[in-house]
């Protein structure tokens, strides 16, 4: 396994965000999926990140003090979508895995590194992001902010991790496409990565790790 950024001791695990790691082509779905229901292309970020309304229901769905299927109904009234069944499968209908990122999560676990999965939840019923992309499989730990009760970048999910890995944060390495979770990870002294959308942030991190994916 390979050093850690100052020397004294090796990487044993590694962390992986969901939501722009392992996945690819999220925006261009729910773009997709807005103008098919005759919204404006941003109205999915507009609703979530942007509606009070729309970013509080999504807040709660991330800690689990709502469920999805609630949060389906109560989502799509604000967007003004008649059908509120699965609406998150909906919107999600067209996310492909990101295949890189996964052979170098499989490289990573083959080669002796725990390999834990730390995400923002978006609820797991009636769809499953994690099951319909096929990551589950991947992950010797989950953490799951609807589960845990707790949402990055709060510092308590990140130590919550590493308690379940049973090792110290600069043993491990963690990759996250937003910067804003990256910095409580730093703080507990694990090496950040941030997956900025360019395409050499799988060789970067396997250069990090010393691990080759193998080949598609």
């Amino acid at each position: 396994m390979a050093q850690s950024s100052d020397g004294r001791a090796p990487y044993r695990g590694l962390i992986l965000d969901f939501v722009g790691v392992l996945t690819d082509g999220v925006a261009s779905a729910h773009r997709s999926w807005c103008l098919s229901q005759g919204l404006p292309a941003t109205a999915w970020g507009d609703i979530l990140e942007d509606h009070p309304e729309g970013r509080a229901l999504y807040k709660a769905l991330e800690i689990g003090q709502l469920p999805q299927a609630e949060w389906n109904r109560r989502t799509a009234a604000l967007m003004g979508v008649a059908d509120h069944h699965d609406l998150m499968g909906q919107a999600w209908a067209a996310v492909r895995p990101a295949t890189d990122m996964i052979a170098l999560a499989r490289a990573a676990r083959r080669a002796g590194y725990t390999v834990a999965l730390l995400s923002n939840s978006f609820g797991l019923a009636p769809y499953d992001p994690y099951q319909t992309l096929g990551v589950w499989e991947l992950f010797d730990i989950t953490v799951i902010s609807e589960r845990e009760g707790v949402a990055k970048p709060d510092p308590l999910i990140y130590q919550r991790t590493l308690e379940c890995m049973g090792l110290p944060g600069d043993a491990c390495v963690f990759v996250d496409d937003n910067p804003v979770n990256l910095p409580p990870a730093a703080a507990l002294g694990i090496t950040t990565v941030h997956a900025d959308g360019q395409v050499d942030t799988v060789a970067r991190l396997s250069s990090l790790l010393d691990v080759l994916p193998a080949p598609a």
